[in-house]
């Protein structure tokens, strides 16, 4: 991973911002701060937020709810696989030990 820090200049909500990050990260940081700029316009425009502070922490309280749900979501389809696989692996094991003892 290179240490080459480069600026980045995004805007949010009309403010620009400018960000040192590595290299092979600035197509993710813009992503990120587009995808943010994009939420945050979102809930300013519903009306129901006043103040960029309360704004951003609403957004922030947004995306961590979604990050967090789709998370149990990939570990509960993780849990399913994997004890589908441990299923699937002692049938296995039991086939391959009656094909055992048929050939002795």
């Amino acid at each position: 991973m290179s240490t080459d820090q480069v600026p980045v200049s995004v805007t949010i909500l009309g403010k620009d911002y400018r960000i040192a990050c590595p290299r092979e990260e600035q197509s993710s940081l813009i992503a990120s701060a587009n995808y943010l700029n994009q939420r945050m316009k979102e809930v300013r425009d519903s009306g129901k937020v006043i103040g960029a502070d309360r704004l951003a922490v609403m957004v922030a309280l947004n995306i961590t709810n979604e990050m967090l749900s789709e998370q149990a979501g990939r570990d509960e389809f993780g849990n399913t696989v994997g004890a589908r696989l441990r299923s699937l692996c002692e049938r296995i094991d039991i086939v391959l030990d009656e094909s055992r003892q048929m050939e002795v």
